[in-house]
């Protein structure tokens, strides 16, 4: 079993001369991450066998290691680690940078030592070896008193995201529900190809990969979280009905919305009628609006929150007369309706409704009364929070829970194995955003991982991920996540 350290993390190798430790470093880590005394000997001397350097080499390598926690960047300490006073300084260097520290103990026997070190091209003497042996024996017992956050032996490891490292027993469900995905493209950012070629490609292989439905964002301009205000960003219902003509399964939503974006009959028609060219296909997902920069920017009016969830409720009110028979008047606390008529009429008797936010006092109630789905942001923790209290809502309106699908919205990069992560993480970061930052932000992981992840997020609750992936548009991203899809029984 792969052993998982949090990423950024500091990793002390602990073991006599021909352990294993170098090798093993370079399987697990990438080279840069790798701080050698023996290289660091070749650098400021000879070769790495030039012990007159030995004293040049380590100022250096304290030198790296300060700079590498300073940036937060994982740092695999290649040395002997024999010396209780330097394994206690990097453990202080670490915690000081906020970054947890691991030791690695390479217990192998004297004999395949001996046997390593004997096929060098310059040994050390016997005697140094075995001298190094036995203190590695005396420093076993010293590790667990030192401070570090985990005393491990060697075994296959790799450096994660911390969300995968917090997971006790990284794994599959263990809840029999069904765990569907949808995926929201926020980004156009594409460099090669027209933008409605690239976008029906993407469409058309997440189809194929087993997402479930597709969304898009509901804004005029790019919001910071995602990219520069100047990016291209297209309307989202427009864009919806071109999905629908690209695709012929995936539910088309828009994530989500804003109550404050258009009149709320208006959005309602937009929604029918992309259910209706859709054949049924439709998912209105709606919310109170949250950008106010936005809004002045374009000079839409942005009441206050009070008002703006009046508004989201009166709406959650009113979709299913518009959408229903005959043309019903509607009076609201915000707006009202003399005729509520709506054709074509959508394919479904009612569209399904997904409200954005986990607000625990207003959302949450309002998805307990009038709506099918409820979207979430957050840990798998976060998510069993809000699924726990968004029951006790639908309870306090004699509703069963089970009606209402709980979603969480998430970023996502995935890769077969450990190498291929490395070098997708690397075609798509700023150049000065490190690895780990990188994973951490668009939680970057292989197949496993996600499996892993998601199969947390199902056992919290969520029956549905939503997820932005942050290569979409190159080759094999998607594909790679559809590996995931597979694992949960496809859509």
């Amino acid at each position: 079993m792969e052993l998982r350290l949090p990423a950024p993390c500091v990793v002390v190798l602990v073991g006599p001369a021909s352990a294993g430790k170098t090798t093993w470093a370079l399987d697990h880590f990438a080279r840069n991450e790798v701080v050698s005394s023996d290289a660091l000997r070749a650098m400021a001397g000879i070769d790495e066998d030039d012990q007159s350097a030995g004293t040049a080499a380590f100022a250096l390598l304290e030198a790296i290691v300060l700079e590498r926690v300073k940036r937060k960047l994982t740092t695999v300490i290649d040395t002997t680690g024999l010396s209780p006073d330097d394994r206690r300084r990097w453990v202080g260097v670490a915690h000081e940078g906020a970054l947890p520290a691991y030791a690695v103990m390479f217990d192998t026997p004297l004999e395949e030592c001996e046997r390593r070190n004997d096929a060098r091209p310059r040994s050390i003497p016997k005697a140094v070896l075995r001298k190094q042996f036995a203190r590695f024996t005396g420093a076993k017992d010293q590790l667990e008193h030192e401070g570090f956050d985990g005393v491990h032996t060697q075994q296959p490891t790799a450096a994660v995201t911390p969300i995968v490292a917090e997971l006790a027993e990284p794994g599959p469900p263990t809840s029999n529900a069904a765990h569907t995905f949808g995926l929201i493209v926020s980004r156009f950012d594409w460099p090669d190809g027209d933008l409605g070629t690239q976008l029906s490609s993407i469409a058309v292989r997440a189809e194929a990969a087993g997402f479930r439905d597709i969304w898009v964002m509901d804004h005029f301009r790019q919001i910071p979280a995602v990219g520069r205000p100047w990016e291209d960003m297209p309307e989202a219902f427009t864009t919806l009905s071109y999905l629908a003509g690209a695709t012929t399964r995936m539910g088309l939503g828009v994530m989500v919305a804003g109550i404050t974006h258009r009149h709320p009959v208006v959005m309602g028609k937009m929604v029918a009628t992309v259910d209706a060219l859709s054949n049924g296909r439709a998912i209105c997902g709606i919310g109170a609006a949250w950008d106010r920069r936005e809004h002045e920017a374009y000079g839409l009016p942005f009441p206050p929150p009070s008002e703006r969830f009046a508004a989201l409720e009166d709406t959650l009110q009113m979709l299913p007369l518009l959408w229903g028979k005959g043309s019903p008047a509607f009076e609201g606390k915000t707006f009202s309706a003399s005729e509520l008529t709506c054709y074509p009429r959508p394919v479904r008797d009612r569209i399904p409704i997904l409200v954005g936010g986990g607000g625990e006092k207003t959302t949450l109630r309002l998805v307990a009364e009038y709506a099918d789905a409820a979207n979430v942001f957050g840990k798998p923790a976060d998510v069993r929070r809000k699924t726990e209290i968004l029951a006790r809502h639908c309870d306090a309106v004699d509703r069963d829970p089970s009606e209402v699908e709980m979603t969480h919205l998430t970023t996502a990069l995935a890769a077969s194995n450990r190498a291929d992560l490395r070098s997708r993480v690397d075609a798509v970061r700023s150049r000065n955003v490190s690895v780990d930052e990188y994973s951490a932000r668009f939680n970057a992981g292989t197949v496993d991982d996600h499996i892993a992840l998601f199969g947390a997020y199902s056992d919290a609750g969520a029956s549905h991920s939503i997820v932005r992936l942050a290569d979409v548009a190159l080759e094999g991203s998607i594909e790679a996540f559809g590996e995931v899809i597979a694992e949960f029984g496809g859509s």
